[in-house]
C-alpha cells in the first residue's frame, strides 16, 4: 500500500478524491431533479384534470409576499417555508357574486388587464391562461426593460459583426447624414 501512495503524489490524491465528491454530486443531483420531474408533471396533469373555464371580472393584481397575500390560512399553512417570504402573483377577482383572492402564472399576470371582465382557466385558486378578454383582443406582455449586462451583450454583438464584415473584406457601412450632422467640428 506504501509502494502505491508513495507512486501517486498528494496533490493528485487530492484530485482522485474531489473527482469521486463531483462525480457523486453529480449523480445525487440527476437522480433528485427527476424526483421533482415527475412530480412536476403529476402536479400539471392533476391541474389539467381540474381546470375550468370561468368568466371573472379582474380586480386587482399585486406581487405581495405569500403571508401577505391575503389567501386561506389553509392554503399557506401547506406553503413550504421558504415560499412565504417570496412575492407572487396575486390577483383579487369576481367570479359571479364572491371576491375570491387567487394566485395567477406569472406569464398570465403580466397581460391580465385590470378593471376588466375575461374568461379565464382556472385550477382551484390558481389562473393559468386566459381565454378572451371582453370589448377586445387578449394584450401582449410589454418587453421588459433590458439590464445592463443584456445591453453590453448586444453592443458586443454588433462590434463583432463589424469586425467580421471588416476582416471579410467588405466595407463597413457608412453612418448616414443624420449621424454625421451631429459630429461636426465648430471652428
Amino acid at each position: 500500500m506504501t509502494i502505491i501512495a508513495a507512486a501517486i503524489p498528494t496533490w493528485g490524491i487530492v484530485m482522485i478524491i474531489v473527482l469521486v465528491i463531483l462525480i457523486g454530486l453529480l449523480v445525487f443531483l440527476t437522480i433528485y431533479g427527476r424526483k421533482l420531474e415527475k412530480q412536476s408533471n403529476e402536479a400539471k396533469q392533476q391541474m389539467d384534470a381540474n381546470k375550468q373555464t370561468v368568466s371573472a371580472l379582474i380586480i386587482d393584481k399585486k406581487m405581495k409576499k405569500m403571508k401577505e397575500s391575503g389567501l386561506p390560512p389553509m392554503v399557506i399553512e401547506q406553503v413550504p417555508k421558504y415560499m412565504l417570504g417570496r412575492k407572487v402573483p396575486v390577483v383579487k377577482v369576481k367570479i359571479g357574486p364572491r371576491v375570491m383572492t387567487m394566485l395567477a402564472d406569472n406569464s398570465v399576470f403580466e397581460v391580465l388587464p385590470l378593471k376588466t371582465e375575461c374568461k379565464i382557466v382556472i385550477s382551484g385558486i390558481y389562473i393559468t391562461e386566459i381565454k378572451s378578454v371582453r370589448g377586445g383582443q387578449i394584450p401582449k406582455a410589454e418587453p421588459k426593460k433590458k439590464n445592463i449586462f443584456q445591453k453590453l451583450s448586444e453592443k458586443a454583438a454588433e462590434a463583432k459583426k463589424k469586425s467580421d464584415a471588416a476582416a471579410a473584406g467588405q466595407k463597413t457601412p457608412k453612418r448616414s447624414i443624420s449621424e454625421n450632422a451631429g459630429t461636426k467640428k465648430k471652428k
